[in-house]
């Protein structure tokens, strides 16, 4: 007999999630610890002398603006440099902007598009591992942390994990985020610490944090 399909009790946009409908969706809480991301911060990689270089000449050209920048320049003149520093360009994986993802998560259909998310695909995103969310200057209507968490939630059911990372940043600020799948339907979530990246020696750990994130956490 075929199994009758689940039946969708609402559907949502990403850019329209905020923290009541988060919690409607995945019955969420946040964890107070830190501890949590001393594997992922103290990842071991040391920066090369062009690295150094291409960070230090971009920070100093772009530092004063990064508080004025809108979404398109703060995401054209600042983080896509970094992130093309990266190298989130593999054969099994690769960096995707603007894709549109699609899931359904304890019942509710969630969907639009990613800022930035890391997966395997050849021409086209398949299976999620990381995502950036937001390029905004500073928070709007809808918090990017929301919108984060639930694109996150989407991956763990089309990649089958039950922990997953990401970031969001809101102008020159960026903040690390642990997602856990606890049980069937309940999540928990660790937001690391504030990285200012109008700061070289913070803009270095940022860059160090990505780095991590391609060579430990992609797979």
């Amino acid at each position: 007999m075929k199994q009758k399909e689940e039946k969708i009790i609402a559907s949502y946009n990403f850019s329209d999630i905020d923290r009541n409908i988060l919690e409607e969706v995945l019955d969420i809480d946040v964890i107070f610890e830190q501890e949590i991301f001393n594997e992922w911060f103290n990842y071991k990689y040391e920066i090369s002398d062009y690295e150094l270089k291409f960070l230090t000449t971009l920070l100093n050209a772009k530092k004063n603006y990064l508080q004025y920048y809108n979404e398109i320049q703060l995401k054209s003149q600042f983080i896509i440099p970094i992130l093309t520093l990266v190298n989130f360009f593999t054969t099994e994986f690769k960096g995707w902007y603007e894709r549109n993802l699609t899931g359904i998560v304890n019942n509710y259909e969630l969907k639009g598009n990613t800022d930035f998310m890391v997966a395997t695909g050849k021409l086209k995103p398949v299976k999620p591992f990381f995502f950036i969310q937001e390029f905004k200057k500073h928070h709007t209507k809808s918090n990017p942390l929301e919108q984060l968490l639930a694109e996150m939630a989407v991956a763990m059911q089309i990649n089958g994990k039950n922990i997953l990372r990401g970031t969001y940043n809101f102008g020159q600020f960026w903040k690390f985020i642990i997602l856990e799948k606890t049980n069937q339907n309940k999540y928990q979530y660790y937001e690391s610490k504030t990285f200012d990246s109008s700061e070289i020696e913070q803009l270095k750990k940022i860059y160090i944090n990505l780095k991590a994130v391609k060579h430990k956490y992609c797979k």
